[in-house]
């Protein structure tokens, strides 16, 4: 298993926090996601997957949830 951690900013709450999970756990490998949501702060999120994720592909599906991810 791999894990992989981005910082996620503009979340404010459980609506955001599934939306960013709906479009991560639609990746390709990826079996689990944890978000410690930081109410429109920065929030961390773990993503665990059973082969290494593109960092691109990361941050372009919490993009499409509407929000920002850096490594």
């Amino acid at each position: 298993m791999n894990s992989t951690t981005v910082t996620v900013s503009g979340m404010t709450c459980e609506h955001c926090v599934r939306a960013v999970t709906e479009e991560l756990t639609a990746l390709d490998d990826v079996t689990d996601v944890t978000i410690d949501l930081h109410a429109g702060g920065d929030s961390p999120v773990t993503i665990t997957s059973s082969a290494p994720l593109d960092p691109s592909a990361v941050r372009a599906a919490v993009e499409e949830a509407g929000y920002t991810a850096t490594a």
